[in-house]
């Protein structure tokens, strides 16, 4: 294939995948009888309102992948990225019609999201930051937190943890990993600030009812903090 031509590829994937909520226009998460044992107010879940970050990723990677095709289709720098992002994306947009149907699949799916965006985040060029890593980490710290939630649910609904265990087993992965990958990216704080965006979420879900997975996510988020100011103040000497 042609630069060019994936250059073409990744924004037609960008907009498939961003289009894919106006398909499966019902589903709103997992659906507590979807498990054996019903997920009711899982306090591994955020709260909803942290979902909307979705409307920000969609229009950030329309908006990058679209100056991309148009400005860099043919620069080396960009086209590392594509091939990862375009599995990532190619297997998003199917990502809900799946999850209406099986949780399991779900969750397996989304991780192979989660791997091929964070292979293209590591991959992204470091000048155009605002149109290709930025919108990328905030895509991939997104689904670093949502692939940990999925488990999470998978794994008390089926009865192999209790819920409350499961918060704190997969909230604490979460925080592992997204420590692991700002740290080692050593750039595009974004991606932290999706990961904590998550856990603040997780923390207003949490401070009601289950105040230990409230206070890991609240921790984790602090935690997260420094990783995600470093690696801004990395990037200051390129601007």
């Amino acid at each position: 294939m042609s630069q060019h031509l994936l250059a073409i590829l990744t924004f037609a994937l960008t907009l498939t995948f961003a289009a894919s909520p106006l398909i499966v226009t019902d589903f709103s998460g997992f659906a507590p009888e979807q498990f054996p044992v019903p997920q009711d107010d899982p306090p591994v879940q955020p709260a909803g309102y942290a979902f909307a970050i979705w409307g920000v990723i969609y229009l950030w990677l329309i908006a990058g992948m679209a100056f991309g095709a148009l400005r860099r289709s043919a620069e080396a720098d960009w086209q590392a990225m594509r091939p990862p992002l375009c599995v990532s994306l190619l297997v998003g947009t199917g990502w809900l019609a799946v999850a209406e149907r099986d949780p399991i699949w779900a969750t397996v799916l989304i991780w192979i999201i989660l791997i091929s965006a964070l292979l293209a985040l590591y991959r992204a060029p470091r000048r155009d930051r605002i149109w290709a890593a930025y919108p990328l980490g905030l895509y991939a710290g997104w689904l670093s937190a949502a692939s940990c939630v999925s488990l999470g649910l998978v794994t008390a609904g089926y009865g192999l943890m209790s819920a409350s265990t499961a918060a704190l087993v997969l909230v604490f992965a979460a925080l592992v990993l997204a420590s692991a990958i700002q740290s080692t990216l050593g750039r595009t704080p974004t991606y932290a600030l999706a990961v904590i965006w998550a856990l603040a979420a997780v923390v207003a879900q949490n401070v009601a009812g289950n105040q230990i997975v409230a206070a890991l996510a609240g921790g984790g988020a602090l935690a997260l903090l420094r990783p995600m100011i470093k690696a801004r103040r990395a990037e200051r000497p390129a601007e």
